[in-house]
């Protein structure tokens, strides 16, 4: 989730006027006596209540009050009321007069006055002026006079900004506070990863490790707690990283109620995940309401699981127009699922061009679907280079259909390192053609472990094959008992409905004595349409007495082309007398091979002419 600082809030509101027909508090009524008190002392000349009470009728909005008590105490020498005065100048309007009496108050000692006085140089481009008035208010130890010189330093690339940001947030400025945690992250996340900035680590989510990291969300929490939304956000994206979903949610909330588009969103997934979908509606529909993409986006979602597909679009468009690209995508999907081709491959376009690289590679596998390998493949090219695994992978498989197989080699290693189980799967089988065992398991355990069952059935082939020849009466009962890790992957691939693997676990398991769990795994195979299965689990049911069932699988096998059941079928109607049946089947395995068998079912075939023409 992409997450972004807002802009400082250099000025406090104060306290505003109750709405008229409410009781004033006990607050409101201490300070109307108190100014009721200063008003009297000024009238009697008390400098420092006419600097006070100017003060007090400025922060309420009473300029024309407030002026003259202001200049009345400037003119008494008060620095306060100078630096007040010029508030209320720049408020009217006369910045220039307004900055020669925050000169004023600056040059006597001013904190306020000197950050004022920076503040509107800077607004004029003299920025040395503006670092010397600046610095001056910061050294007095005024929060916003540190946090502004240190936005003007870091704006030159001054290395000293860092200090001075951290002297405002140590002094309570929530900005401050937010833009130090902001880059200690981005710190971090540069340190952990060790190649700076152009490495595609998201440093707009905040969450990184390591001791600058935990300092940065002690800041964020600190500068969350003051109010600050953004802070609040990352704070929680933070918390959800780490699996705090709990203490994660209620900073989202914090920061949504605030008006951040992005809290809602995020509070709307950790409400999904959750299981709560209508909540998580509801915050979806205020975020995508302030423009939040990736809200809409999830909206569309929403509605196109429940088959309301209209609202979907709707959803998707207004993501496209907030300026998430994934709108113009999900648009594609949307139109691919309901057969609208045309207008798919205009909104794969539209988010391809705009460099979605899923996009791109939706778009290729869409040219390849009408037979445009040309176009395809440019697309491929882009969405790989771009970082699409699947696009990687599937530019691997358009090369290896062309039998360019070194470039499709090179495609697949791009996807395996990546993390794509299918593409580690065709490394390994590469590996293998190529005698390199070593690389070929290395590959297959790392598309076995993604739930390759084809993998897994490889891996165990490999393991298999390494495996001394071990006697019958080497076999002691606990070696018996004990699988093999080939064994194992045999079974995992098994389990997952490879049918090579099912017969070679019932062919194991059969070594073993087990004829039960052998009849099992064959009878799995030979229904989900494996030949060999079928053979063997007539082989089984033979040997138990049971040959009318185990012919009938062979002739399931023999259907499929299994050669030594035909052979089996030929001799078992050769033995009930139904010599033409068993001519037949003698015939078929003849054809079906192989060499063995082709010479075995020849010599009972011409056996059986021979006993039928007699």
């Amino acid at each position: 989730m992409n997450v972004m600082g807002d802009k400082a809030t250099l000025f406090e509101t104060g306290r505003f006027v109750q709405p008229s027909g409410e009781e004033p508090t006990r607050d409101e009524a201490a300070e109307a006596a108190e100014e009721a008190r200063h008003r009297l002392q000024a009238e009697a000349g008390d400098v420092e209540s006419m600097s006070v009470l100017g003060a007090m009728l400025l922060r309420r909005g009473d300029l024309d009050g407030a002026e003259p008590r202001l200049r009345a105490a400037t003119a008494a020498g008060d620095r306060a009321a100078a630096n007040n005065l010029g508030v209320l100048l720049h408020q009217r309007g006369y910045p220039e007069e307004a900055a020669g009496w925050w000169r004023i108050a600056a040059v006597a000692g001013s904190a306020a006055a000197a950050h004022a006085l920076g503040r509107h140089h800077r607004e004029r481009g003299d920025e040395p002026a503006a670092e010397y008035w600046l610095r001056q208010s910061a050294e007095q130890g005024h929060a916003l006079g540190a946090y502004a010189l240190a936005d003007l330093l870091e704006h030159r690339g001054d290395t000293d900004a860092g200090q001075w940001m951290r002297a405002a947030a140590e002094r309570g400025h929530r900005e401050a506070a937010y833009r130090l945690a902001r880059a200690l992250d981005r710190r971090a996340a540069v340190h952990e990863d060790g190649t700076g900035s152009d490495n595609g680590v998201d440093t707009e989510t905040g969450p990184t490790e390591g001791a600058e990291a935990d300092e940065a969300e002690q800041w964020y929490r600190q500068a969350a707690a003051r109010g600050h939304r953004r802070a609040a956000l990352h704070l929680g994206a933070i918390l959800e990283k780490r699996g705090e979903l709990k203490e994660a949610g209620r900073w989202y909330l914090t920061s949504a109620k605030d008006g951040e588009a992005r809290a809602a969103c995020a509070l709307g997934f950790l409400l999904r995940d959750a299981g709560d979908t209508e909540s998580a509606a509801v915050w979806w529909l205020r975020a995508a309401q302030d423009g939040d993409g990736n809200a809409a986006n999830a909206l569309g979602a929403l509605h196109a699981e429940r088959g309301e597909t209209q609202t979907a679009e709707r959803w998707y468009r207004a993501a496209m127009d907030a300026g998430d690209d994934n709108g113009a995508y999900n648009l594609g999907l949307l139109c691919a699922e309901q057969g609208r081709t045309a207008q798919a491959e205009q909104w794969y376009r539209r988010a391809a061009y705009a460099g979605h690289r899923e996009a791109a590679n939706a778009l290729a596998v869409l040219l390849l679907q009408v037979g445009d390998t040309s176009g395809a493949e440019p697309w491929f090219s882009k969405a790989a280079e771009a970082g699409s695994v699947d696009a990687a992978f599937n530019l691997g498989i358009l090369y290896a259909g062309r039998g360019e197989d070194r470039v499709a080699l090179r495609c697949y290693e791009q996807a395996a390192a990546a993390g794509h189980t299918e593409a580690a799967l065709q490394v390994g089988i590469a590996r293998l053609r190529d005698g390199d065992e070593a690389a070929a398991e290395r590959h297959l355990r790392c598309a076995a472990g993604g739930g390759s069952a084809e993998a897994a059935y490889r891996l165990a082939a490999v393991l298999d094959a390494r495996r001394p020849a071990v006697s019958e009466h080497e076999l002691g009962e606990s070696s018996l008992n004990v699988k093999t890790e080939c064994e194992e992957w045999y079974e995992r691939a098994a389990t997952q409905g490879h049918r090579r693997a099912q017969v070679r676990v019932g062919m194991l398991a059969a070594a073993r004595g087990d004829v039960v769990e052998a009849a099992r795994w064959y009878r799995t195979a030979a229904e989900a349409g494996s030949r060999n299965g079928a053979f063997n689990l007539g082989l089984l049911l033979a040997r138990e007495g049971s040959e009318p069932e185990a012919a009938v699988w062979w002739e399931r096998a023999a259907d499929a082309g299994h050669g030594r059941a035909a052979l089996r079928l030929a001799l078992v109607y050769a033995r009930r007398g139904e010599l033409a049946v068993g001519q037949r089947w003698a015939d078929r395995a003849v054809a079906l091979g192989p060499a063995e068998v082709t010479e075995r079912a020849g010599r009972l075939r011409d056996a059986l002419r021979e006993e039928l023409s007699a």
